[in-house]
């Protein structure tokens, strides 16, 4: 399971022309779902990332998490995180997850965001055409796999 966390000033998310979901100052959060992941791999993921220690405190460093700043997270399913660039100029996606299985972890990781204290955890609509908005701050942009995280 991959993520990608963007610190930002605020985001939403639209599909066919209406806000289905958006946050303040947060997290804006890509999230791909590979074969093979399960719900050990979205705990990991969403237990990392709800304590990351990436927006800046009084001294200008990097040492305050969510829960210090009372954020938010916007989640969105992206399949393209999962895409094999390795062969040919267009990517196979034949490691991202089926929607079967991805769905429900993506659901998973959304609830384990929330458990862990994240005031709001917003969503977009699995598997729909989304439009994303964000204003990006910093830019702060970080890539996480929950194969790389102890379990």
């Amino acid at each position: 399971m991959k993520a990608i966390i963007q610190r930002v000033s605020r985001a939403s998310v639209e599909v066919d022309g209406a806000v289905v979901g958006e946050i303040r100052r947060g997290f804006l959060i890509l999230l791909g779902v590979a074969q093979g992941d399960g719900e050990a791999e979205a705990r990991v993921l969403a237990d990392k990332i709800a304590g990351l220690r990436i927006f800046t405190d009084a001294n200008d460093k990097m040492n305050l998490s969510l829960a210090d700043i009372d954020g938010e997270v916007l989640v969105i399913s992206n399949f393209t995180l999962c895409a094999d660039c390795s062969h040919g100029r267009r990517p196979s996606f034949i490691n991202a997850a089926r929607p079967e299985t991805a769905e429900p972890l993506y659901r998973f990781f959304c609830q384990r965001l929330t458990d862990n204290g994240v005031k709001k955890t917003a969503q977009g609509i699995f598997g729909a055409d989304m439009q994303v908005s964000l204003i990006n701050d910093g830019p702060v942009t970080i890539e996480i796999d929950s194969k790389d995280l102890k379990k």
